[in-house]
């Protein structure tokens, strides 16, 4: 390694991009590109950073197999900065392996911590747990502890551990100013003020009230019966009966619930429930079937009862009932809260994490832009989504309602 490239190495360790331009700004080899590769992501320019760290890749080729791992992390995490969840997670795993058996952990573990939080964004919380379990490595430097703890506070948070969340962040904010990544630094602040911001509202015939997270977690460890229209499902204790992917019975527990300890009639179940404000017999006997489902499905923690105007939610083992709310209205929560991370989200990213057809998301996100509540950068096959920071509230809550907890 020449004196420039050692020099501009440096630079981008600690955080100074330009410093690193300086020195290799002018050179093609394979190197060169690939620090300004990362001197571009760290610019903020993506697409022109991804393009020079494939083009090192090229250059590096199999005889240099170590140094083209090493581009292919640095792709992989401007990938997604970038929200491009597209594609799979085999070539990081296959870097990952071939970085640690030539003794690089630092690397190593940045790919390993790059498939977590890749899975943290599309939901899949237990893959993500154990994507970090194998990410720890030895000797590696304090922005690897960082990021680590970091991704171990997002995944208590997805789960509802906040007393575990916070001891991550502690340790993720130790080790950020060690490390003296100032982005970094910045990052684990905004999480931890999300902390202490409203994270839901609490429904209840007597009112309605404001929570924060810590709220959410006693009232969720409580002995009522909980319609939980934040994840979408019916909880009591440690039972969890999701509904995320049963509209139609959701709704049914939601007006149920609204009504408690009172029935709800079944014009009103019918108009709610199927859309409709006309409803004939076929729609009545359509009532009664999913009603039954409901039931069955709530076996155990709470009936439903047949009224001569309609049904009503009779609790089993819970003292009351109670409706966990968002804390912003609107069924297009879910997608406003993955935008207010204040990345830049392709639409086939956001489809792969709300787990909905692209189209969806494109009709949702027209709707939201006509209101204001969402903004588009290029177009075509580079547009890209975005929303200003929810800073009134906590987001945690909204993400979509495959991040189930147990």
């Amino acid at each position: 390694m020449d004196s420039l490239i050692a020099a501009s190495a440096r630079a981008l360790a600690s955080g100074d991009p330009l410093g690193a331009l300086r020195r290799v700004a002018l050179r093609d080899d394979p190197p060169a590109l690939a620090l300004r590769g990362i001197a571009m992501a760290q610019l903020g320019d993506y697409p022109r950073a991804r393009e020079l760290l494939k083009r090192a890749a090229r250059g590096f080729g199999t005889h240099a197999a170590l140094a083209r791992a090493r581009c292919v992390v640095a792709d992989a995490e401007v990938a997604l900065a970038m929200r491009d969840l597209s594609g799979t997670p085999r070539s990081l795993h296959d870097a990952a392996t071939l970085l640690a058996a030539h003794g690089d952990f630092p690397n190593a573990m940045l790919a390993r911590l790059l498939i977590a939080r890749r899975l943290l964004l599309l939901g899949k919380l237990d893959a993500a747990a154990q994507a970090l379990h194998d990410a720890p490595s030895p000797n590696v430097p304090a922005r690897n502890v960082a990021v680590y703890s970091l991704i171990v506070a997002e995944l208590a948070l997805l789960t509802l551990r906040v007393a575990d969340a916070r001891h991550a962040l502690a340790r993720a904010r130790a080790a950020a100013l060690a490390a003296a990544v100032p982005a970094l630094t910045a990052e684990i602040a905004s999480l931890n003020d999300a902390l202490g911001r409203p994270a839901a509202r609490q429904w209840q015939a007597a009112g309605e009230r404001t929570l924060s997270l810590d709220d959410v977690v006693t009232l969720l460890n409580s002995d009522a019966l909980v319609i939980d229209a934040c994840r979408r499902g019916v909880r009591i204790g440690n039972t969890w009966r999701p509904l995320a992917k049963r509209p139609v019975l959701f709704t049914l527990a939601l007006q149920l619930a609204r009504a408690w300890p009172g029935d709800v009639d079944r014009a009103t179940l019918i108009a709610e429930a199927f859309r409709l404000h006309h409803p004939d017999e076929t729609h009545r006997v359509r009532l009664r079937v999913e009603v039954g489902r409901l039931r069955a499905l709530l076996k155990g923690i709470a009936e439903i009862d047949a009224t001569p105007r309609g049904f009503a939610l009779r609790t089993t083992t819970a003292d009351a009932v109670t409706l966990l709310l968002p804390p912003i209205d609107g069924e297009r929560a879910s997608l406003i809260a993955l935008l207010a991370d204040g990345a830049a989200w392709s639409t086939s990213a956001l489809a792969l994490a709300l787990g909905a057809s692209q189209r969806t998301v494109q009709r949702a996100l027209g709707e939201l832009e006509a209101q204001g509540r969402v903004r588009s950068i290029g177009r075509a096959r580079a547009q890209r989504w975005m929303a200003p920071p929810l800073t009134e509230f906590t987001t945690i809550l909204l993400l979509p309602a495959g991040w189930s907890f147990g």
